[in-house]
């Protein structure tokens, strides 16, 4: 049966491309049972966001009775603008404002939107299962099983559809949180808790809540990427592949906020530069690469909007792409030119160009804040500063290394491992005196593909509706096997 479905992706309803059979796969049809999983992803946002909300309004107070007016607006400002973003994003995927809802419109106003929603999700989820509803719709995705391809037709019904509604609003707001507010927020407090030299324990309580919203934005993010570029198989993540990604992301952020904000300590002016250096960028990166190839905006973007309206909302998106990549990597590259406005294929060559210019950069900035710090830090060992933020760096970079080996959920379908990228990267050197030998390289200790540096993909992935003979799309797998 070949129509238009609707795919799930941990909770993510989107659309598909019409389907196939599924050839010599099997269709495997599974009833879902009435069981609905809890909106976790929710909660969890809607939590971090009035800790975080109240926290900076009580920082905000106490600066007001000291007289610190320079970081109490900027706070409050920090604290406001992702607020509001959150308000308008809720508000525009859920429609409100064409219906006749004035008391969440209110609650938006008054900046508890996200309470409201959450709150709406969990009685959606507490009343499901106590009447029988009839499936709305059909999800077909491909799953990994041991060395095979099963291709399942999950059943959804309309209490599923919604909270996946409600789980992928609170993802986009948990990424705005994380990177418009919690970013900025984490490093305007820790550059004010070394100019005043004293920490207090809201300010403290204030940096610890924003390092655990933007490590959770990054890494809603990271698994985005997967689910986007992987978007016909079913996506599973283990515990140990979440906590590798929370150790890569903690890091990442943390060695990149105390990098900036040390520099900032000895050129303050600077600093500013090197920030907008780094937004304009990866702001116009997009656009660039857009225009050089003279592609035509994707139709269908939103179809209330005219021509200045899409490329009004695909500025503000350009500029929260351009903000996550300031402090980590983004995960995916933008193409204006697809629907979905992100580019399907891996991006292998883009992410080692971005961890080795962030790492340069991180070295250059630590070592003028070294040579021209100031005397506060005549008490603190500088010296093995400057090595514990490189060696963290470094240690993100190898968490990084090993999700991709060893806990990326499709990592079976790459073409190449982390070992066998770095053993190539090793022998390159000595290939041209030894080319003869290039047919002999011992085989990886790794039976699980994991990592690519090329362009290619594979037919799986370049055949979603399976066009190709049965024959022919099953020579990579068993390759690979």
């Amino acid at each position: 049966m070949c129509e238009v479905a609707m795919e799930e992706q941990g909770g993510e309803i989107t659309e598909m491309d019409p389907c196939s059979s599924g050839g010599e796969r099997g269709v495997m049809v599974v009833t879902s049972g009435g069981r609905v999983h809890p909106p976790l992803s929710v909660v969890w946002t809607t939590l971090l966001y009035c800790a975080e909300f109240i926290t900076a309004c009580v920082l905000s107070r106490g600066y007001h009775k000291t007289d610190d007016v320079i970081w109490m607006s900027f706070t409050i400002a920090f604290t406001l603008l992702p607020a509001v973003l959150i308000q308008l994003t809720l508000t525009f995927i859920h429609r409100d404002l064409g219906r006749d809802r004035p008391l969440v419109l209110f609650l938006h106003l008054l900046q508890l939107g996200p309470v409201i929603r959450c709150f709406e999700a969990l009685v959606i989820y507490f009343k499901a299962g106590k009447k029988e509803e009839p499936y709305v719709t059909l999800a077909r995705k491909i799953s990994l099983e041991k060395d095979m391809e099963v291709t399942k037709e999950l059943e959804i019904g309309q209490t599923e559809r919604m909270l996946a509604t409600h789980k992928n609003a609170f993802k986009r707001t948990a990424v705005i949180q994380a990177f418009l507010g919690s970013t900025p927020q984490l490093t305007l407090q820790l550059y004010a808790t070394i100019q005043e030299k004293y920490i207090l324990s809201t300010r403290l309580a204030l940096m610890i809540i924003t390092l655990i919203s933007i490590t959770y934005g990054a890494l809603v993010c990271s698994v985005l990427a997967i689910q986007i570029i992987y978007d016909n198989y079913k996506v599973r993540l283990r515990p140990g592949a979440y906590l590798c990604m929370v150790v890569w992301r903690a890091l990442e952020i943390a060695t990149r906020v105390t990098t900036l904000v040390l520099f900032s300590t000895a050129h303050t002016h600077w600093v500013i530069l090197v920030g907008l250096v780094n937004l304009l960028f990866f702001f116009f990166l997009p656009w660039v690469e857009f225009w050089v190839r003279r592609g035509t905006l994707a139709e269908g973007v939103e179809k209330n909007f005219s021509k200045l309206g899409t490329t009004v909302v695909l500025c503000m998106f350009t500029l929260l792409y351009a903000c996550i990549n300031v402090f980590c990597w983004s995960a995916v590259k933008l193409d204006f030119t697809d629907q979905e406005l992100i580019d399907r294929k891996q991006t292998w060559g883009r992410l080692v160009m971005y961890y080795s210019g962030r790492f340069v950069e991180n070295f250059t900035l630590i070592t003028l804040w070294y040579f021209f710090q100031s005397d506060f830090y005549e008490y603190v060992c500088a010296p093995l500063l400057v090595a514990q933020l490189l060696i963290c760096y470094s240690l993100a970079v190898l968490f990084m290394l090993l999700f991709y080996q060893f806990c990326h959920p499709c990592r079976r379908l790459f073409k190449y491992n982390v070992h066998d990228c770095l053993h190539c990267v090793c022998c390159s050197k000595s290939g041209r005196r030894a080319g003869s030998r290039r047919g002999n390289v011992p085989p990886s200790y790794s039976t699980a593909a994991t990592m690519v540096l090329v362009s290619e993909e594979p037919l799986a992935l370049l055949d979603p509706q399976n066009s190709l003979p049965s024959d022919m799309a099953r020579q990579p797998e068993e390759s690979s096997a």
